[in-house]
């Protein structure tokens, strides 16, 4: 059986990599051009307005993350919903206080999501943002920072607590290097001088005592970093903010996310605004 999921994923990511458009942007805030996949619902018509989801994606894998993981014009089509997805690089979508070439917020603010609304009927009203791991960070980052541009967000085993030990320790686990930390410490600084927790959802959350708009997030119970997830329930329970939280088995990899983000996008769909 084991076998057969691998190979029905295998065959997923062959046949879900085509978006409708790719967009190259030369950005002012990024040292290199930034890759963007846009699914739209094969019925888009430019009279009427649609909802938007951006999709981030994980450390050490690009804009073809998503579309490998699961069948994004299906979804497109399922929810109507217009689907965004960008190349995060390892820049965990933060704007780089020692980078002036790594400012990824900025890019996001103010070139991707302008260009999205100048090229599609975007209802301002129902714009979403999710992601998985490095991408769930960045999903919740966004959404934290920036409550009245979206209307709600989601993160799929999301790297919600920024602590280099336990960063060093995924490293390891994953990649048997530092690689991880070695290419946060370049974009956020060495954290011999540095305070990586400062970065964290739960320091950006007690940073933003008036935020109180809900959000769904879950993770694998097998995964590494479950406990995270767990702790970030916990908190938002405590500031009362009305979170859902999915735990259910499940490890950190792509068999995980492509049941996953279903939910994101079932809840979506309830959240919708008129």
């Amino acid at each position: 059986m084991k076998n057969l999921i691998v190979v029905a994923l295998v065959c997923l990511m062959n046949r879900t990599t085509n978006a409708q458009e790719r967009w190259i942007i030369a950005s002012d805030h990024l040292k290199r051009p930034d890759t963007v996949l846009i699914f739209k619902p094969s019925w888009y018509k430019h009279a009427r307005e649609y909802p938007v989801v951006y999709l981030l994606h994980g450390y050490s894998e690009d804009y073809r993350q998503w579309p490998k993981t699961t069948n994004l014009q299906q979804l497109a089509d399922q929810y109507n919903f217009i689907i965004v997805a960008p190349d995060g690089f390892t820049s965990y979508y933060i704007n780089s206080p020692i980078d002036k070439t790594a400012l990824y917020e900025d890019f996001f603010f103010k070139e991707l999501a302008p260009k999205v609304q100048r090229s599609f009927k975007v209802d301002k009203k129902n714009i979403f943002i999710s992601g998985l791991s490095m991408g769930g960070y960045g999903a919740l980052r966004y959404f934290i920072l920036h409550p009245d541009y979206f209307n709600t967000a989601g993160a799929a085993s999301g790297a919600l607590e920024i602590d280099y030990p336990n960063f060093q320790r995924v490293s390891q686990l994953f990649w048997q290097s530092n690689r991880m930390v070695a290419d946060l410490a370049k974009i956020i600084g060495n954290p011999e001088t540095t305070d990586w927790r400062q970065y964290s959802i739960s320091t950006l959350l007690r940073q933003h005592p008036d935020f109180r708009k809900p959000f769904i997030f879950d993770c694998g119970t097998e995964d590494v970093l479950y406990p995270l997830s767990v702790q970030l329930k916990q908190q938002t329970d405590s500031l009362k903010i009305p979170t859902t939280f999915i735990s259910r088995p499940g490890d950190h990899n792509t068999a995980y996310w492509h049941t996953s983000i279903e939910y994101h996008f079932i809840y979506f769909r309830q959240s919708l605004k008129e």
